[in-house]
């Protein structure tokens, strides 16, 4: 997958099919976006995931939104289904004032070359979001490209969107957060250096410090499965500020491999959270805390990921 980044010159060579958003989480939703742009593309044309390298809301609201995944989630993500090019687009003044009409015949004919285009239904774009589908739809009809407008997902009745997802994610309830990504929630970092008291207990753990926009569920111990070089390895997570060894203010994820040995410093990894166990807590002493590790060890090591 080509990856192209912090430019807005995002020209391409051959005829595209082409799907746009956000995509923060990459829920079923997306997944069906997705998979329609594969149909569609076949041999014939070459696979396009255009979207931001901040979301928007940074810009457009005052508060700073924590996002579902990282750029470096997103891209880790998609690079597992071979798509030809993600484009990730800087929210720049450029951007941000574009009529939706200059967007479409600058970027989406021009550079793109795109010869259908796949959305949500919901789909807005361009400035003060007046861009919709029934404009794309215009351009459909003048022979430009064609259109795929895609309906929401549901679960429970619900609306699968990524608002919807953040609420789940905020509440801890991981199980029902995989049911509406159809994957794990996914925490991606490169392993630190810790106070390496893990080893001391006989429970050695890696140690990653996500980016400060990655939104983090309820701090506590989690049971995971963690991916290193194309293997997957269950564990027992710990994500918070670590109140009995240091009560450090820095949020950090912390992870007891089952069945591994190795260094992993320097190493990316990528945790999936499966289930919320507990959440985190001061104990009175090392030894207190150990039990309680083992404790939830056990419990993890029975539970039917």
């Amino acid at each position: 997958m080509k990856y192209i980044k912090g430019t807005t010159d995002f020209n391409i060579e051959e005829e595209s099919v082409v799907t746009l958003g956000k995509f923060d989480g990459i829920h079923k939703g997306h997944n069906v976006l997705l998979k329609k742009v594969k149909e569609l593309a076949g041999d014939k044309y070459k696979t396009v995931v255009f979207t931001f390298a901040v979301h928007p809301n940074v810009y457009l609201k005052s508060d700073k939104p924590r996002v579902l995944m990282t750029n470096l989630e997103r891209y880790e993500f998609l690079a597992r289904d071979a798509y030809d090019y993600l484009m990730e687009c800087p929210f720049v003044e450029e951007i941000a004032s574009m009529e939706p009409e200059d967007f479409v015949e600058e970027i989406l004919i021009k550079q793109l070359k795109a010869a259908h285009i796949v959305v949500g239904a919901d789909f807005h774009f361009g400035h003060g979001r007046r861009g919709n589908t029934e404009l794309l739809k215009r351009y459909e009809r003048s022979g430009c490209f064609k259109v795929h407008i895609v309906e929401k997902e549901k679960y429970e009745g619900k609306d699968i969107s990524s608002t919807f997802v953040r609420s789940e994610v905020e509440m801890g309830r991981m199980e029902e957060v995989m049911e509406l990504l159809g994957h794990p929630y996914t925490i991606v970092g490169e392993v630190e250096y810790g106070r390496q008291l893990g080893r001391t207990l006989g429970i050695p753990t890696t140690n990653i410090m996500p980016p400060d926009n990655k939104l983090l569920p309820p701090y506590g111990v989690y049971f995971t499965r963690t991916l290193i070089d194309g293997k997957s390895y269950k564990g027992i997570t710990n994500i918070g500020c670590k109140p009995t060894i240091a009560d450090e203010l820095r949020r950090g994820v912390e992870t007891y491999l089952f069945d591994f040995s190795g260094n992993l410093y320097g190493k990316t990894l990528t945790v999936e959270l499966y289930k919320y166990e507990r959440p985190e807590m001061k104990f009175k002493s090392v030894e207190t805390l150990k039990e309680k590790m083992e404790s939830d060890i056990e419990k993890a090591k029975n539970y039917e990921y």
